[in-house]
C-alpha cells in the first residue's frame, strides 16, 4: 500500500495527515473550517485517495495558518506515499462541470512545483472560509507535493459551484496522476530516470 503520514506541529497549528493512494476515497477530516473540510472530503472521494486530516489551528487569529499548513502537510503526505514515483501516470487533466460552472485542472507530478491560477470569486466567504485563501491552499499543496498545477475556471457564477468544481477537477486529475500504469513496468515516467531536480 502506498501510504504517507505527516505530523506537523508548530506554535500555529498541530496537524496529522494520512493518505492512502490505493484507497477507495474514504475520509476523516476535521480542520475547524467547515467549507475546507467539505472540499478536502470532495478531494478524497473523487480521487479515491483515502485522507485523514486533523487540524488544531489558531483560528482565533484567522484562517490563514490552518488553510496553508493543512495543504503543506497534505502535499508532504502525498510525496511520502508516492516514493520514487515509479510506475505512476504522472499527468492528469479533468474537466469538471457543476451546474452552470465548468473548471479545468491539469497537472504534472514532475517534482517541479508551479501554480497557474485563472479563477476567482465574487464573494469574500464560502461558509466561514475566506475565499482569498483557496488559491493559497492550491499553491501550498503544489509546493510540497512537487506538482505543476494549472487551474482554470472556464465559466461559472455560483461561488460554491466554482470552488467545488475546482476541487473535484483536482481530485480527478490527481487520480490519473498517481494511479499505477501496468504498461510502464514500474519505470519512473521520465527520460531522466527521476522526477524533480
Amino acid at each position: 500500500m502506498r501510504t504517507g503520514r505527516i505530523e506537523r506541529n508548530t506554535t500555529e497549528t498541530k496537524i496529522l495527515v494520512e493518505v492512502n493512494l490505493d484507497g477507495t476515497g474514504t475520509y476523516d477530516v476535521s480542520t475547524g473550517i467547515g467549507f475546507l473540510d467539505h472540499m478536502v472530503e470532495q478531494f478524497s472521494r473523487h480521487s479515491l485517495i483515502d485522507v485523514t486530516m486533523k487540524v488544531d489551528g489558531d483560528l482565533h487569529v484567522d484562517q490563514h495558518h490552518t488553510t496553508e499548513d493543512s495543504a503543506l502537510a497534505l502535499g508532504q503526505a502525498l510525496v511520502e506515499a508516492m516514493g520514487d514515483k515509479a510506475g505512476i501516470g504522472r499527468y492528469g487533466t479533468a474537466y469538471s462541470p457543476m451546474d452552470e460552472t465548468l473548471a479545468r485542472v491539469s497537472l504534472d507530478i514532475s517534482g517541479r512545483p508551479y501554480l497557474v491560477w485563472k479563477a476567482g470569486f465574487s464573494q469574500e466567504k464560502l461558509g466561514e472560509w475566506d475565499t482569498e485563501l483557496i488559491e493559497h491552499w492550491f499553491h501550498s499543496v503544489s509546493q510540497t507535493a512537487g506538482i505543476t498545477l494549472h487551474v482554470e475556471l472556464l465559466y461559472g457564477t455560483n461561488n460554491h459551484h466554482i470552488c467545488e468544481a475546482i476541487y473535484k477537477g483536482f481530485a480527478r486529475a490527481m487520480r490519473s496522476g498517481v494511479e499505477l500504469d501496468p504498461r510502464k513496468g514500474g519505470a519512473i515516467p521520465s527520460t531522466k530516470g527521476q522526477l524533480g531536480g
